[in-house]
């Protein structure tokens, strides 16, 4: 299991960013567009509420020279909504807008937009997109899986010591001192890196003032006053017990004091029923502590020369009511972050959260499989376990058959082994689900205040030769059947705009056998554009970007969209 987790660990800190759960749901002036004057004031707004940063807007000219832009600040009553007043003077041609905020859910987001005034230029200023320190990220994602990890040891080993009651406990302190430890460790480290993760910057401690000021800050330093109440807490009941029922009430408020502080601070923190989804995903993660922390302390448990067949009965009870509570705060939870079924297998979140079900189906499956086992344990008397004689011990004579009471053992100890496993993967699929834009929020980004779904846009990345690379971003509107104008924009390696001698796009429908139609756009200057092209059938269209960067040099790339009524 540890090897499982070790690997795992290292897939997640190397992961891909993941997008956060705000996303840009309009902008004044909007991008791409081309103003007759320059705007005095941008305006960025989103689906939620986002924190701003001391450096959350960059704004460069066709020259790429960075503008002096005022202060950035909200819209009044409009936590949503930021605004950035732009120069007096602006001169002709486009201009790249870099941004990057905090959402509501703790996470930071960035992306750019392009405006033109008078014209649309092929200008040397950068687009940066997501603007990242691979570092960072990196440790940050480890770090909050780590947490996961810890706080489900914690919080599991003591419900399964407050509940199953087993007779020694001496075997079950390693795990309590080594996911006190690693919980410790992880929010501190989390703490020093959340001024760098929101940033997009290197490890550093310069932001650490500012991190302290704000709500995940806040929440991290209650989770160490948590944490080290409890250590005190725990060092008091060893030298002075206090009645049972006091002992039970004072865990209980502890634990979920402590899972608030993740779910105060994640995806149930912004969106629809805030307060219902903060209380779901505090129950949602109690649960899977007192399962996967329980499968932990069950296994140390196991290993004991005796267990009281009533311990793991005990513990049955325990994961069965786990697995009820799991399954309707998941279901609640899922749907309201996906929004659609369709989002189930058109978004990133519902991919993830996919893989987790089949995880989890994986996981019902050993929980059966041990619940069998447990079924032929001996009602009454201790079940005796054998334990491994260490290499150089003393010769034993030949072991006999293994007694009746000690074969389930045995397979029950494999089979929660195999359940402590998955469990690992599971928590690496929660951690991911937490740091991915929900489907409901995409579909929320994709649809303007008027309700009125948002232009396809489709990014085509090109590779020509060997020094020949970059994008096209081609943007039909509506991207639905009918009429539709198409725009392409080509972009270069360094994210410039960049002009190229031709440029075609081509429809095909295969499961109609529809095409392949030419949009017919021409080049207008930098940009190419059609102001009519008809769509006639919904479905999965075949796209066909044909670029060629020279008079020998050139590329086709294919991209499916989905064109609705």
């Amino acid at each position: 299991m540890l090897a499982a987790a070790s690997l795992l660990l290292l897939v997640l800190g190397t992961a891909s960013p993941a997008s956060a759960h705000a996303a840009l749901r309009a902008t004044d002036p909007e991008d791409g567009t081309i103003l007759q004057r320059a705007p005095r004031t941008l305006t960025l707004t989103y689906t939620e509420s986002v924190g701003l940063l001391t450096d959350s807007f960059r704004v460069y000219d066709p020259e790429n020279h960075r503008l002096s832009t005022g202060q950035a600040d909200h819209a009044p009553g409009r936590a949503d909504t930021v605004r950035v007043p732009l120069p007096a003077r602006m001169a002709k041609g486009t201009y790249v807008v870099a941004w990057r905020v905090v959402s509501a859910d703790s996470h930071p987001v960035s992306g750019a937009l392009t405006f033109s005034v008078g014209e649309r230029t092929v200008t040397t200023a950068t687009a940066p997109g997501e603007v990242e320190n691979g570092t960072t990220t990196s440790l940050y994602n480890i770090a909050r899986y780590l947490a996961y990890l810890a706080v489900a040891l914690v919080l599991g080993a003591a419900v399964f010591v407050a509940y199953c009651r087993p007779p020694q406990r001496v075997p079950l302190r390693p795990l309590f001192v080594v996911g006190a430890a690693a919980l410790l460790v992880s929010t501190l480290a989390l703490l020093l890196l959340r001024g760098p993760y929101e940033e997009g910057t290197a490890p550093t401690f310069t932001s650490l003032g500012r991190t302290l000021t704000t709500r995940p800050g806040e929440l991290l330093l209650a989770r160490l006053a948590l944490l080290l109440l409890a250590v005190v807490g725990a060092l008091v009941l060893r030298r002075r017990p206090v009645p049972r029922p006091a002992a039970l009430t004072a865990g209980a408020t502890l634990a979920v004091a402590l899972a608030l502080t993740w779910s105060a601070a994640e995806h149930a923190s912004a969106g629809i029923q805030v307060p219902l989804a903060i209380a779901s995903t505090t129950l949602h993660l109690l649960a899977t502590a007192s399962w996967l922390g329980g499968l932990a302390a069950l296994l140390l448990t196991l290993r004991a020369s005796a267990v009281p067949p009533q311990v793991v009965t005990r513990f049955s009870r325990l994961a069965l009511t786990s697995v009820i509570v799991l399954v309707v705060t998941g279901v609640y939870q899922s749907w309201r972050g996906l929004g659609t079924w369709q989002a189930l297998t058109d978004t990133t979140y519902g991919r993830v959260l996919l893989a987790k079900l089949v995880a989890v189906g994986v996981l019902l499956g050993a929980a059966a499989w041990s619940r069998r086992w447990t079924g032929r344990l001996p009602k009454t008397a201790e079940v005796p376990v054998r334990v491994p004689v260490p290499a150089g011990g003393p010769a034993l004579p030949p072991e006999p058959a293994a007694p009746e009471p000690d074969l389930p053992v045995r397979h029950l100890r494999r089979s929660v082994l195999a359940e402590a496993a998955v469990g690992v993967v599971v928590l690496v699929l929660t951690t991911l689900l937490t740091s991915t834009l929900p489907g409901r929020a995409a579909e929320e980004a994709a649809t303007a205040e008027t309700g009125i779904p948002a232009a396809s846009v489709t990014t085509v990345p090109f590779t020509v030769g060997e020094n020949g690379r970059g994008k096209v971003q081609i943007t039909f509107d509506p991207g639905r059947v009918g009429p539709n104008s198409v725009q392409a924009v080509v972009y270069g390696a360094n994210g410039a705009l960049a002009a190229v001698p031709e440029l075609r796009i081509t429809m095909t429908l295969p499961a109609q056998r529809l095409g392949p139609l030419d949009t017919g756009i021409t080049d207008r200057g930098g940009y190419w554009a059609t102001n009519s092209f008809n769509l006639p059938i919904p479905g999965t269209w075949t796209m066909k970007v044909t670029v060629r960067v020279s008079d020998l040099d050139q590329v086709t790339v294919s991209r499916d969209v989905r064109v609705t009524r």
